[in-house]
């Protein structure tokens, strides 16, 4: 019995020392790919300025899609936000997806809504509309509100893509805040490329912690409390490293359901968001990859760096567990939908580069990493621990974790500067290092249960508790 646990033991040793190699060098070429191509886009858009395209008759007009269930918290605040946004046409299309609470009654007290007699063409079928609202009031003549049947975010976004009466929508998360400056520069690739673009989208930055005051983030700064600063640290990895380097090579196949911009025409070709399926945002961008590539048209779906979302993370253990549990079983659900992606070079680098990449790292990746802490510790156990090995797996597994981390943060550091203390900066930096003693652990252990979830059948969201967003800096409390 001894002699077959050394075997396996050793033979496992190998295969998880070989696929920490591999997923180390992508995560490392994907950095490099990011810092080069953020480099050309700071270079490019330095001197830019935004007011010409704000003042521009070419600035193609958008609709925002917000999407709201139980969002009595933050309503106002987000679409206060919304309607100071700096852009020449726009409408915000708050989709009312059957909530319980007070959010409806709140925006029909707040803004003085009348229900309108609306008829409008259903692209794409959804749950039933109870009612379509406006403000005779000139200061809110933006805003459009769509009270409906629960059907989860998807449906309700389907709604709201029936409802929008301009070329480009933007979909957001009804508990975010836009910069006022961000449409301006999510825009920006469809002036410059109008036939080829399909989708962009922005950069999600943790809000917990910052000054909020009418909509507007004035004083931004990491919270005190440990979950949502380990969070910022994952954001930056994810956007910064990961979107920023998929989308140099136009294989990007995620843009966030809380801030992304899409061509309705392409959205209705493909028939709309999944309502089937938790991760419908990743799911409409691989089949956006899928139906051009099967239509042979010469597109880009992009990631841009600079727009900025913000949005209210989870602050306890037992939220943040359901919404990853929620990410992973949303990504088997995508990845098991569209398998035949995988290795085809049929679909170019989407099906030979990105689609494996996602299966292979980004799925599977938490069940190597957890099996692979097990057979060390059993190891340990019965004195059978290879060393070398054993320090091979801390370099592959925790040191390069660290670099990579450390990596995003200074990029961001050098690119973008939105954490100007230095005292949030060392934070950053030391949440990088300590985050691979625990916490991505933790994460993992979610991932994988995520696994046991979603084969027997879990579908459900989980519910999130909102605290709000900040009136007053933690900070100066």
């Amino acid at each position: 019995m001894a002699n077959t646990w050394a075997f396996l033991a050793t033979f496992y040793d190998y295969f998880v020392l070989i696929y920490f190699f591999v997923i180390d060098f992508t995560y490392l070429f994907l950095l490099v790919v990011a810092l080069r191509e953020i480099l050309l886009y700071l270079r490019k858009n330095r001197f830019v300025n935004y007011q010409h395209i704000l003042q521009s008759e070419f600035a193609t007009p958008i609709s925002i899609l917000a999407p709201a269930y139980n969002e009595e918290t933050n309503i106002i605040e987000s679409i206060q936000s919304l309607m100071m946004l700096n852009y020449a046409k726009y409408e915000i299309v708050v989709i009312n997806d059957g909530s319980k609470d007070g959010t409806l009654k709140k925006l029909i007290d707040f803004f003085q809504l009348k229900k309108l007699s609306y008829v409008y063409n259903v692209s794409i079928p959804t749950k039933p509309v109870h009612g379509i609202y406006r403000s005779p009031l000139p200061a809110y003549n933006r805003l459009v509100v769509i009270d409906k049947e629960n059907g989860g975010k998807a449906d309700a976004l389907n709604a709201g893509i029936n409802v929008a009466k301009y070329p480009l929508v933007c979909s957001i998360d009804a508990d975010s805040l836009l910069e006022q400056d961000a449409l301006l520069k999510v825009v920006k690739p469809f002036l410059e490329n109008p036939r080829r673009m399909v989708a962009t989208g922005g950069i999600v930055r943790i809000v917990n912690g910052c000054t909020v005051e009418r909509g507007n983030v004035t004083d931004i700064r990491l919270s005190k409390k440990w979950i949502p600063t380990f969070q910022v640290v994952e954001y930056l990895r994810a956007f910064l490293s990961g979107r920023m380097g998929w989308t140099a090579m136009n294989g990007l196949l995620v843009i966030s359901g809380a801030f992304g911009l899409f061509r309705k025409s392409a959205l209705i070709e493909v028939g709309g968001y999944n309502t089937n399926t938790v991760g419908e945002d990743m799911e409409l961008v691989v089949r956006l990859h899928k139906f051009m590539h099967r239509e042979k048209r010469d597109y880009r779906i992009g990631f841009v760096p600079d727009p900025v979302c913000w949005t209210e993370a989870p602050e306890s253990v037992r939220n943040l567990s359901r919404q990853r549990n929620r990410w992973h079983r949303g990504l088997i659900d995508t990845l098991r939908i569209h398998k035949d992606l995988f290795f085809n070079p049929k679909y170019g680098v989407v099906g030979m580069m990105s689609f494996p990449y996602f299966a292979l790292f980004e799925l599977i990746g938490p069940i190597i990493e957890a099996t692979g802490i097990i057979f060390v510790t059993i190891s340990f156990i019965l004195g059978n621990v290879n060393f070398p090995f054993f320090a091979m797996f801390l370099v592959l597994a925790i040191v390069y974790g660290v670099f990579l981390s450390v990596g995003a943060v200074l990029l961001e550091e050098y690119s973008f500067h939105r954490y100007p203390r230095p005292l949030d900066l060392f934070r950053l930096l030391l949440f990088s290092v300590i985050e691979n003693f625990g916490y991505r652990q933790m994460t993992a252990w979610w991932r994988v249960k995520a696994f046991y979830d979603y084969f027997r059948g879990v579908k459900s969201w989980g519910a999130m508790t909102r605290v709000g967003f900040e009136k007053k800096n933690e900070a100066k409390v």
